[in-house]
């Protein structure tokens, strides 16, 4: 338990910090599931859309710190090879 005023205040804004940044994980993981398995069913009209938004909500939390900003890049870069692939192919 917190002995001071401001240790108890950083206490509350971590636990704060924690619940918002768990949330965040959570819908990246979220939208790259669902990315994934329209990738893997190859549904051309909806992977712009889920890509996109994929995308956005990788590189807000990057910039947050959620994420490393190198992950950030590798697993967008990634994905974004698989859409090229299925988009492409015949």
């Amino acid at each position: 338990m917190a002995q001071h005023k401001s240790a108890a205040k950083r206490a509350r804004q971590a636990v704060k910090k924690n619940a918002v940044n768990t949330a965040r994980k959570s819908k990246v993981r979220t939208s790259e599931r669902s990315l994934a398995a329209a990738i893997k069913k190859a549904d051309k009209k909806e992977i712009p859309a889920l890509l996109s938004a994929y995308t956005s909500q990788m590189m807000k939390a990057a910039q947050k710190g959620v994420f490393n900003k190198a992950t950030a890049a590798r697993k967008i870069s990634r994905l974004s090879t698989q859409v090229h692939k299925t988009t492409t192919a015949k």
